[in-house]
């Protein structure tokens, strides 16, 4: 609400009711698919249980059964993004409802479902990048500070604080040749209709490579990490 109330301070001093191709009610519109995206796809605490897990040595029953972990740890994202859901409907509804002169529907049915399979790339991106980053606690003992770092990079440039195409061309276009879009603009742009065509496909190959990338990248991190890993006890 804080960041809808900003925006409508900043076009109430403009004569010109665009910025960067939005008007308020565009914006707002932006705000509140964030909003729907982030709780359908957010990570939460799974970093910090992963980085825990590790620490304390509860992955030994997962070295000595036929149980993957990260196939484990991924059913545990899934199930705790449905319940988030469950709980988080009524307050994120009633946000909704306050804000529904600006709520629009799919600026095209015919990619909606592209949107709803852009969702589904959106959290395994947001999850192989978390757990990639909860590896480090095989080699370090408070794995805290790269997990904010990790997460302030995700709220600027991944379209969290602000919509990455109003900032200068150049870093805009820039910004696309890192995972950090696919995890919250691209998806919420797909929706409002501002990628489309050629454009829209190859955002979708593009994301579907960073999550292949960082799926290998978190089975490489996990297995040269057991090679380190010790365990003392039962």
């Amino acid at each position: 609400m804080a960041t809808i109330y900003l925006w409508r301070a900043v076009y109430a001093g403009k004569s010109d009711p665009n910025v960067a191709g939005y008007t308020l009610g565009g914006m707002v519109s932006y705000y509140l698919l964030v909003t729907i995206v982030d709780a359908l796809t957010g990570v939460t605490e799974d970093d910090w249980q992963i980085a825990g897990d590790i620490k304390d040595g509860n992955i030994n029953q997962f070295l000595l059964k036929p149980i993957d972990y990260m196939a484990y740890r991924l059913c545990l994202f899934f199930s705790g993004r449905l319940i988030y859901v469950v709980v988080a409907f009524l307050p994120v509804f009633l946000f909704i409802l306050v804000q529904r002169q600006y709520f629009v529907p799919p600026a095209s049915w015919a990619v909606f479902p592209i949107f709803c399979l852009s969702l589904v790339l959106t959290a395994l991106l947001q999850f192989f990048m978390s757990y990639t980053m909860a590896m480090l606690a095989f080699w370090v003992l408070e794995v805290s500070t790269f997990i904010f770092i990790l997460f302030a990079f995700e709220y600027v440039a991944g379209g969290h604080l602000f919509p990455i195409d109003i900032l200068p061309k150049g870093v805009a276009q820039a910004l696309q040749f890192t995972p950090f879009p696919y995890q919250l603009f691209f998806p919420v742009s797909i929706y409002l209709g501002r990628i489309q065509g050629g454009e829209l496909w190859q955002g979708m190959f593009v994301q579907l490579g960073w999550v292949a990338f960082f799926f290998f990248f978190a089975r490489w991190v996990w297995s040269r990490g057991i090679r380190k890993y010790t365990a003392v006890g039962g």
